[in-house]
């Protein structure tokens, strides 16, 4: 193929200027030298993924830049990026990288994505105290080590099919911490440190050696844990595990992909209900007045009394259009509607417009504004969002300003995680759901992140 031209982008482009230039999308283009990229300064976002890139030199001069995706080339060295200060999100997955010093100075970034490469240790992130994304699964790391530290902003972290042994005190600092992915490593037990992630809500430990109870006693302090998968672990075979840990962990729903209390259920033959259902929802008009009725048809003398209650009670509940009121008579309770007359002209009650809501303290009524429906988060919102996790960050499709709507350049990275063992998501509302059979953790459906694109989440 012949090489890229600056001549060739610019026509591609329908420009005479190379500065007018913010975006370029120049994946699978067989390219083994850009060097002429040089001359584009103002580029804020560049796709190079599935390329043969060996080296990133051409990318000194885009100072600029601030997304940047390199996947599936053949680089062993992210040489040449040391000056791009500026870039919040590094997709270098699929590389044939062993180290991860190159990094170092890049202390604005906020997501970083290593999967899939050979870099044996963790190294280079002291300085990004933005970095709140950090993939490094597929890669020889044998620890952790302190290279986490002083990474208190980190809240996903991935370092699945790795070859570390144990976790001990090197997340401690890591308070901000929502989902963790450790599987597939030689992982024996969780340190007492784990208790400092508090935050902690996603948990996947599959296909570790964990064989006691006792090496799970950490999970105790996770009180925001909501998935946990332990599926490969020898301690996953023994029976009862799932009651065991519903007791240890109450607010867990999801346990190894499957909802826990239908695992518990199973366990105990269908005899399993929930301490605490959900109450069904009465209309709040009514609920404090369904309340008052009740103690007054104890106290109600005679058959007829208790009648006429209960039909007085059926026709003040049909009667939903006006305000209730509530007397006390004979010991039987009056209801009256009080009527109101609206004249021609007469604007609406705006109160009537607004949801109501019971007091769950005073059991008095509180109005509630409607909600409104978000407008479009900014994509750096978006990776600064703690609560949107790592599959969150793939599968949204979305074209960077001047992207003219083009392929979404992690297709391949979202077939990946597509094929990734253990979806799990826990529906609002019950639906027939078909979970795989492979001990992965899924987490939850996707958002982007970064400067007009979406990064990976690409680790299983």
């Amino acid at each position: 193929m012949a090489p890229l031209t600056k001549e060739q982008l610019l026509k591609d482009k329908q420009t005479h200027d190379p500065n007018s230039i913010t975006s370029l999308s120049l994946d699978h283009k067989a390219l083994s030298d850009v060097s002429c990229l040089g001359e584009f300064q103002n580029l804020e976002r560049l796709d190079l993924t599935f390329n043969s890139l060996t080296s990133l030199e051409g990318l000194k001069s885009c100072v600029n830049l601030k997304w940047l995706s390199v996947v599936q080339n053949k680089l062993q060295t992210l040489k040449g990026i040391e000056g791009l200060t500026r870039l919040t999100v590094l997709n270098a997955g699929k590389n044939r990288l062993r180290s991860m010093e190159e990094v170092r100075p890049l202390v604005n970034l906020r997501a970083l994505i290593l999967n899939d490469n050979e870099i044996v240790s963790i190294s280079g992130l002291d300085q990004m105290k933005d970095l709140n994304t950090l993939v490094l699964s597929r890669n020889p790391i044998t620890e952790i080590g302190n290279s986490l530290v002083k990474l208190k902003s980190i809240t996903k972290l991935s370092a699945s099919n790795c070859q570390i042994q144990a976790i001990e005190s090197s997340l401690k600092s890591c308070s901000e911490l929502k989902e963790l992915r450790l599987a597939h490593n030689d992982i024996k037990s969780l340190p007492a440190e784990l208790s400092y992630n508090k935050k902690l809500q996603n948990l996947d430990l599959g296909n570790n050696l964990i064989t006691r109870w006792s090496d799970l006693k950490a999970l105790e302090s996770l009180v925001s844990l909501k998935n946990l998968n332990l599926q490969g672990n020898p301690i996953a075979e023994k029976d009862k595990l799932a009651k065991k840990v519903k007791k240890l962990l109450p607010n867990l729903h999801i346990f190894n992909a499957r909802p826990l209390d239908k695992i518990i259920n199973k366990e105990m033959g269908g005899t399993y209900k929930d301490e605490n259902p959900k109450k069904e929802k009465k209309n709040p008009k009514f609920e404090v007045l369904d309340q008052k009725q009740d103690t007054n048809l104890n106290n109600a003398k005679g058959l007829d009394a208790e009648k006429e209650l209960k039909k007085k009670r059926k026709k003040g509940n049909d009667k939903v259009s006006g305000d209730v009121l509530v007397e006390e008579e004979n010991d039987i309770v009056v209801e009256k509607e009080k009527k109101k007359k609206k004249s021609k002209g007469e604007p609406e009650n705006d109160n009537l417009k607004k949801e109501v809501s019971v007091n769950k303290v005073g059991n008095t009524l509180e109005e509630k504004p409607k909600k409104k429906k978000s407008d479009k988060r900014a994509e750096l919102d978006i990776i600064d969002d703690g609560g949107t996790s790592f599959a969150e960050l793939i599968s949204t499709d979305v074209a960077g300003p001047e992207d003219d709507g083009k392929r979404n350049m992690f297709d391949g990275a979202s077939q990946d995680l597509k094929r990734a063992s253990g979806v799990v998501t826990y529906p609002v509302k019950k639906k027939k759901t078909k979970h795989s059979s492979r001990p992965e953790l899924e987490l939850s459906p996707a958002v982007e992140i970064g400067m007009g694109g979406p990064s990976t989440w690409d680790d299983e």
